[in-house]
């Protein structure tokens, strides 16, 4: 396990070796099917694409989180969690309370009066962490998802 570990903001030069972690992601997901991203889109979007990498001793990436601002009808301003990825050796070393605590943060910085985002139902380890955040899980709505191609 690699000992200095830094977190930082993604920069252009991050793309190819995030998209292939958004691509391990998708597969721990257990839909690769779902990935309709590509390099290209993502170079042309980078205005868009905020978050944090966590790079190891040897600069390369093993996980990250992406936000996006948002703005919820009953509370206001908020950041919107988009994903949480770490690979498989780096979780359980406190990695991913860092990683989210870097967007509790920043939503603070900004004002925001809520974080919001989204854990497969099926993900139990992930609930038991975000509880333990004290994050409420709540079940009253489901995702819709329209591709538009």
């Amino acid at each position: 396990m690699n000992s200095n570990i830094n977190i930082r903001e993604i920069t252009k030069s991050d793309l190819p070796s995030l998209f292939a972690l958004f691509k391990e992601f998708t597969v721990f997901e257990k839909r690769p099917e779902a990935l309709k991203n590509s390099i290209e889109r993502m170079e042309k979007e980078q205005d868009l694409l905020k978050g944090f990498v966590v790079e190891n001793d040897a600069k390369e990436l093993v996980g990250y989180v992406t936000w996006y601002p948002a703005y919820h009808t009953w509370t206001g301003k908020a950041l919107h969690l988009d994903d949480l990825y770490l690979q498989p050796d780096y979780r359980g070393i406190g990695l991913g309370t860092k990683l989210i605590q870097k967007v509790i943060d920043l939503a603070k910085e900004q004002n925001c009066y809520k974080v919001k985002w989204q854990v497969s139902h099926w993900n139990e380890s992930a609930k038991a962490f975000y509880r333990g955040l004290g994050a409420e899980i709540s079940n009253i709505e489901e995702s819709c998802d329209l591709i538009i191609e």
